[in-house]
């Protein structure tokens, strides 16, 4: 992902300082879309291992997000 990162600044650097040719602006476009994809699987990964819990200490989870885990759970 750090890679894909880094090729996505050059190309935003370069858009900036002389342009881009129509195969960086569809590379730029793909990577955008490939880091966009690659983060919101981690944030979907992140929110069906969590449980929440009130101050009083009682899991309060939201049942859409149990139905979810549930998914996982039992496939």
């Amino acid at each position: 992902m750090i890679a894909i990162l880094e090729r996505i600044n050059q190309l935003a650097n370069k858009a900036k300082d002389v342009g881009l040719t129509e195969n960086e602006k569809t590379e730029q476009m793909n990577l955008r879309k490939e880091y966009l994809q690659i983060f919101r699987g981690s944030v979907q990964s992140i929110l069906l291992n969590a449980t929440i819990y009130d101050p009083n200490g009682d899991d309060v989870t939201p049942e859409k997000l149990r139905r979810e885990q549930a998914k996982i759970v039992k496939p």
